[in-house]
């Protein structure tokens, strides 16, 4: 049994503990906020000891490994300090807003690095992986291009946006992992952005909507559409294109039951309407890899450099939105 540690209470932190709590080789041991009735509240409802403070996760040697589910930029310092006790660390997108904060943390645990995992659940996804697979194994030829399409249902509330980074590296970064999961290396970034959907997003200085294309060091081309609303719900799908076909995944819906009438035939309910809906498997497959590696003392995939990565892809984007220009990425 893996005893884990839980840090941040928020909306993402309950999604940990909820796939904690349901696996089978898992322990939530203590659950931790600097806010008492969040702490409390987790806490109790998946029946773990809580506390507001974090040094009784982190020095704890009966806890194994920790989740960071805190803001961002608290990220760095509880990595450090965690990895440093021996703990393996399930770490939240992205390790921080500034790609010169997440080199100096990599020199500061060097090898320690290996014993992080990056929170993109998205490679976990069952239809995701699975389309990745085979991509792998041939099924579709040469990937040529890849599609990525990512519109969230409604847009944040402005106090979230102005301290989210931006679109690129709050939004778009999962994507960006999941271009780079498909493609592996990108050498070249083109982003296009505009405030379509909401004056709140565009007085904090960011934008609504935005088209990236990207170029893999093998010469495959990588579009990615983000919105901040969609109307017809959460709308996430991908495709991959190559010489011997294509593989797409399309929109979930909650059932397969459609209607058929005099006035309308295939009248399906709903998309999912929010991320935990759509990716609540993918998280506890998340958490079932972070759990085996923690196991064996193995290293972990995502890790820190795809973590790193990432964000060099959203800063690149930004650079590209700003300049109107290609954006090489080196190595």
């Amino acid at each position: 049994m893996v005893r884990l540690g839980l840090i941040g209470c928020g909306r993402i932190g309950r999604v940990h503990a909820d796939s904690i709590t349901v696996h089978p080789r898992a322990e939530l041991a203590r659950v931790v906020d600097p806010f008492e009735s969040s702490a409390r509240e987790v806490g109790e409802k998946f029946a773990a000891p809580w506390s507001t403070d974090v040094e009784a996760v982190i020095d704890d040697p009966a806890i194994d490994a920790v989740v960071v589910a805190s803001p961002t930029p608290t990220h760095v310092d509880l990595l450090i300090r965690a990895v440093r006790t021996g703990k393996a660390v399930l770490c939240e997108k992205p390790i921080d807003l500034d790609i010169a904060r997440v080199d100096a943390c990599s020199a500061e645990i060097g090898a320690l690095t290996d014993r992080v995992m990056l929170g993109f659940n998205r490679r976990f996804d069952p239809s995701f992986a699975d389309i990745r697979s085979r991509v792998e194994a041939g099924e579709i030829g040469t990937l040529e291009q890849l599609t990525i399409i990512s519109r969230d249902p409604a847009p944040p509330p402005a106090t979230y946006v102005a301290t989210s980074g931006g679109l690129f590296r709050d939004m778009t970064i999962h994507d960006f992992d999941m271009a780079r999961f498909f493609l592996g290396d990108v050498v070249e970034v083109s982003a296009s952005g505009a405030n379509l959907v909401s004056s709140e997003i565009a007085e904090a200085g960011d934008i609504d909507t935005a088209v990236v294309v990207l170029r893999g060091a093998g010469g495959a081309l990588c579009s990615i559409t983000n919105s901040r609303r969609a109307a017809f719900g959460y709308d996430q799908r991908l495709e991959a294109f190559g010489a011997r076909g294509m593989l797409t995944a399309g929109n979930q819906l909650p059932t397969s039951v459609r209607f058929s009438g005099a006035d309308s035939t295939e009248v399906a309910p709903p998309y999912h309407n929010f991320f935990l809906d759509r990716y609540t498997p993918a998280y506890r497959a998340e958490l079932d890899a972070f759990v085996t590696g923690v196991e064996p003392g193995s290293t972990f995939s995502p890790g820190f450099a795809d973590g790193r990565a990432a964000l060099v892809l959203a800063d690149a984007a930004n650079e590209s939105l700003r300049t109107g220009a290609s954006v090489k990425v080196g190595p």
